[in-house]
């Protein structure tokens, strides 16, 4: 759940177009087509793509810079970051969490939330935010929309930028640490970009050797846990024991920077390659099954809508800033 033109944009990006400004408004309440988990259990699912290569379409442009799309199934909403330019001496970006009501709503849910990637949790009740601007991981409780830490560093050392984040039913969540947004702060990680896990309060490491890992998604049972690495340009995968803690690293395949990433219920991933613009969907096995495309410059997904089936996109939007885009697909997203 997870951005970047090349490494270096994604640290320093410049914007486009004005920030599309949005006044609040009420949560939406939640409907019993929203309410319930898409994934049926022992289901089989046919193709999630009509075609090899299709187009997502635009719902709006004119925002700075998308991240971190999550479903809310309580509500019927979207969630998702929206970041400005670096900002003070220590040229952090600050973030406003948006909201997407369907069709064409958009209001703030939470300013100056620091957050990039989003999950939703297993029980609805909070929103989980890899939060740049104090390099923590943190929860938004979604009633009171208060601030919880859940992840403040590991062995006594501030992370880089935690950047993206998927979370099991159990409640362990893995996250990225890449340092895209670190900003002028100083380097308390010795150079290194990693992944980490962290399950009641205790954060642990996972793997502290790829380069500017960058999206993270579990599979539908918890079993297998993807990592893209964009600065090796390749998408990694681990076994998930029961108690959490994963085993070793296989390549699962190769694109150009990999960024976010979503799963639908059928094992098959979509991730996203940012400097291409493209969605790319494998099976579970690995296998190319097609593209999606939006903006020239994309940066992560998420499943939503009624029936699970929509899958909404964050990318560059030809009418000025990023956007947001949406495509109907044949097989209902995995919830977090």
């Amino acid at each position: 759940m997870a951005h970047r033109r090349t490494r270096r944009h994604r640290r320093m990006w410049t914007v486009a177009a004005a920030a599309t400004v949005i006044a609040g408004s009420a949560a939406p309440a939640a409907s019993s087509a929203t309410a319930g988990a898409p994934c049926t259990p022992g289901a089989t699912y046919g193709s999630p793509l009509p075609s090899q290569a299709v187009t997502a379409q635009l719902i709006r442009g004119g925002f700075t810079f998308l991240e971190g799309p999550t479903w809310d199934r309580r509500t019927g909403t979207l969630l998702l970051s929206d970041m400005q330019n670096p900002a003070g001496p220590q040229r952090v970006q600050p973030s406003t969490m948006l909201r997407y009501t369907p069709p064409a709503t958009f209001d703030t849910f939470i300013a100056d939330a620091g957050s990039n990637g989003l999950a939703v949790t297993a029980d609805g009740t909070r929103v989980l935010a890899a939060t740049h601007d104090n390099r923590t991981v943190s929860a938004y409780d979604l009633t009171d929309r208060s601030r919880t830490t859940v992840a403040a560093g590991y062995l006594g050392r501030a992370f880089n930028s935690p950047n993206d984040l998927t979370t099991g039913a159990d409640g362990t969540t893995y996250f990225t640490d890449p340092d895209y947004q670190r900003g002028n702060r100083a380097d308390e990680q010795g150079g290194r970009t990693g992944v980490f896990r962290v399950r009641d309060g205790v954060v642990s490491l996972v793997d502290d050797t790829l380069r500017e890992p960058n999206g993270v998604v579990l599979s539908p049972d918890g079993r297998t846990l993807y990592v893209g690495a964009t600065g090796n340009d390749v998408i990694v995968k681990y076994t998930v024991r029961p108690d959490g803690t994963t085993g070793d690293r296989t390549t699962f395949a190769n694109i150009r920077t990999p960024d976010g990433a979503t799963v639908d219920c059928a094992g098959n991933l979509y991730w996203v390659s940012n400097s291409e613009g493209l969605v790319h969907v494998f099976s579970p096995a690995g296998a190319p099954l097609g593209t999606i495309s939006a903006g020239r410059t994309s940066t992560n997904a998420a499943f939503g809508g009624p029936d699970g089936q929509t899958l909404y996109i964050t990318s560059s939007a030809s009418s000025g800033g990023f956007g947001l885009y949406r495509i109907h697909l044949g097989v209902p997203g995995n919830p977090y």
